[in-house]
């Protein structure tokens, strides 16, 4: 089903344990969202026997993640790209800052009411970009957006498997009883029978 917003965008710290295990944090609001645009990158192989294609296979690599904001806000910057608030509560960014890998989740309304509900387990995201104009004939907002790129996490699923994404939608059939009211108190962890 189409969907016909977006809101909720929280992220959460990550810290990597001594065997590179990912430990989330309490998830925080970023920002108010503007727009998410995720894409991906997908490795690819064909195998040919019979002069024709046989097999193919295909696996999630990376996904670059754009997110239109309102305001970044100072502490957020400082964790999402590693700039540094100074005492004078100045954001300093420096040519060696690196952000904290962190996980990102949002929602996204549908058309009936209803909202699908998305956590990427581990991105990192790069300096944002500024795009400033001057006031003119009629007003128009400029606002900041940040660019991330999306991995799969270090830390295998119950099925030993490495997640890069969770999505449920809030109507889907058999979900469990807390999963919606719980999805912004922690990061989703898979659970399997």
């Amino acid at each position: 089903m189409a969907t016909i917003g977006l809101d909720k965008l929280y992220y959460a710290e990550i810290t990597e344990g001594a065997n590179g295990d990912e430990t989330y944090g309490t998830p925080i609001q970023l920002a108010k969202a503007i727009s998410a645009d995720l894409s991906l990158e997908l490795a690819e192989a064909t195998l040919y026997a019979d002069d024709g294609p046989a097999e193919s296979f295909k696996e999630f690599k990376q996904g670059k993640l754009s997110l239109g904001i309102d305001n970044i806000g100072l502490d957020a910057a400082a964790t999402l790209t590693g700039a540094v608030i100074d005492k004078n509560g100045v954001l300093v960014s420096a040519s060696e800052d690196n952000g904290k890998y962190v996980a990102i989740g949002f929602r996204a309304k549908k058309a009936n009411g209803k909202y699908r509900y998305f956590w990427l387990y581990k991105v990192i995201f790069a300096l944002p970009g500024t795009t400033l104009a001057t006031k003119g004939d009629s007003i128009s907002f400029s606002t900041p957006s940040i660019e991330g790129t999306v991995l799969r996490r270090n830390k295998a699923d119950a099925n030993g498997r490495f997640p890069w994404k969770a999505e449920v939608n809030e109507d889907d059939k058999n979900i469990g009883s807390t999963v919606i009211s719980n999805w912004y108190k922690n990061v989703y962890e898979p659970v399997y029978k």
